[in-house]
């Protein structure tokens, strides 16, 4: 009798075989081209989404960096522009000029008695709640940009968040203020990109401090609106002038200041007039001599500084009708005549005078955590003591710290290592000037590490996606 020519045994070995040589070739099917054209994006058919959208291209300098700029309807920004009257309610500010040239502002007239500007077409006379406008015109620049929102590894929101609540936090009742996040989440949940991953790839930036983002109550008395709290937010990564430091997808970005380069050339020589700059004061402060609260130090700090006679001296900002603290050239000679500048914190524990101090070489004081080290992640270095100096705020409540005494204790050579610390962080805590003409090939500025920033982030949140 013949023997078979197949054992049962082979029999099986044959069928693992075929499974095995069929699990390949699906694999490097739906890698292929034929798969992409058989199943398009489109036709919602992707097996594996995270994996398809995260996985670098040979030779490509973008894999990993792709931007996807959401093409929003214009009543979320550039409608709301039209309304620049109204954009905030404050005789001091004129918000119709601070549009101008793409949010920078107008330009400032140089002076010749002071000498203040190095080159006049790079300062700007810039309002802090235009960061909205500055960050969306300079997302424009960026080097990958998509308009294949599958490619991107992250979506970002141009909606004006600030300037929108600026137009009724007077007046106003609580519905009207939300009324302009409602409707951006209503939008946005109803395009594609958002089901993707359900928001965490999103991001927008605000160009006010958290805190008026955080109404909890329907109340209209109450202060700002709910954007932060709306449930649909809860995923989307938050960029604002000043953070909260519980909530982990709400992130401090530099307040603008004035210097807006259009190229490396304007940002070298700049540093370079900062190292030889002569700073014939100890220490400063421009600021009033204090907010509302009852704890603020600003009196005491005031009064030290008055003390110190010729090493220290005050701008005061009492009012409007003063002109010091309006007047951009004597703010900007006073921090590059400074070796240290004070930074006590105002209404909240951020200023925008920190950066206006960087920027001039001088070297910031803080006196709470939160105003600088606990917020700008992204742009200032982890160890602040090779930027800044720390004097605790109870020790200057209590008369236990002498600012004087403890500045003049630093030894000159810690100190030459701070102002080069302080003055390599320039470009850092910049927002180079947007225009088409403008390019900067070896510096990245504010814009360019937030961005850095969230694409790392939207990176963590796909491994964290992929775990579950």
């Amino acid at each position: 009798m013949e023997k078979p020519i197949f054992k049962f045994g082979s029999i099986r070995q044959l069928r693992f075989a075929f499974c095995i040589c069929f699990l390949l070739w699906f694999l490097a099917y739906i890698c292929s081209d034929d798969y992409a054209t058989f199943f398009p994006h489109e036709s919602g058919v992707n097996l594996f989404p995270f994996y398809a959208e995260t996985q670098p291209v040979l030779n490509d300098p973008c894999s990993r960096r792709y931007v996807y700029i959401h093409d929003l309807p214009t009543r979320f920004n550039s409608e709301i522009l039209t309304d620049c009257r109204n954009l905030l309610e404050s005789a001091d500010s004129d918000m119709c000029r601070a549009v101008l040239n793409m949010g920078l502002g107008p330009h400032v007239t140089r002076s010749r008695r002071d000498g203040a500007f190095l080159e006049s077409n790079s300062w700007f006379v810039t309002h802090p709640h235009l960061l909205e406008v500055i960050f969306h015109n300079r997302m424009k620049q960026y080097k990958c940009l998509t308009n294949d929102s599958s490619l991107a590894s992250a979506i970002y929101v141009p909606f004006y968040a600030g300037l929108d609540l600026g137009r009724y936090l007077w007046g106003f009742n609580a519905s009207k203020r939300d009324s302009g996040p409602v409707d951006l989440f209503e939008w946005l949940l109803e395009e594609p990109e958002w089901e993707r991953m359900k928001g965490r790839d999103h991001f927008f930036v605000a160009g006010r401090t958290t805190w008026d983002f955080r109404s909890l109550t329907n109340i209209d008395r109450n202060w700002g609106n709910k954007l932060m709290y709306l449930p649909q937010a809860k995923n989307v990564t938050i960029l604002s002038l000043e953070s909260s430091h519980w909530i982990k997808r709400d992130f401090a970005i530099p307040y603008p200041t004035n210097f807006h380069p259009s190229n490396d050339d304007q940002v070298i020589k700049w540093q370079n007039k900062m190292r030889k700059q002569k700073r014939k004061y100890l220490f400063s402060f421009v600021g009033a001599p204090g907010p509302k609260q009852r704890d603020s130090i600003r009196g005491e700090i005031i009064s030290q500084c008055l003390e110190a006679g010729e090493k220290c001296k005050w701008l005061e900002c009492k009012s409007s009708s003063s002109g010091n603290c309006d007047d951009l050239s004597k703010v900007v000679k006073m921090f590059r005549s400074s070796t240290f500048c004070l930074q006590p914190r105002g209404d909240t524990p951020t200023r925008r005078s920190t950066f206006d101090s960087i920027l001039a070489g001088c070297i910031p004081v803080f006196f709470d955590i939160h105003s600088a080290y606990a917020q700008y992640a992204w742009h200032l270095p982890k160890e602040y003591t090779k930027y800044s100096v720390l004097i605790p705020e109870s020790d200057v409540k209590r008369a236990r710290a002498d600012i004087e005494r403890t500045l003049s204790a630093i030894p000159e050579e810690e100190l030459v290592k701070k102002r080069e610390e302080v003055i390599r962080l320039i470009p850092n805590i910049m927002y180079a000037n947007p225009s088409s003409s403008s390019k900067l090939e070896t510096f990245e500025d504010a814009v360019d590490l937030a961005i850095k920033g969230v694409l790392e982030r939207v990176e963590k949140l796909v491994e964290e996606m992929k775990e579950k």
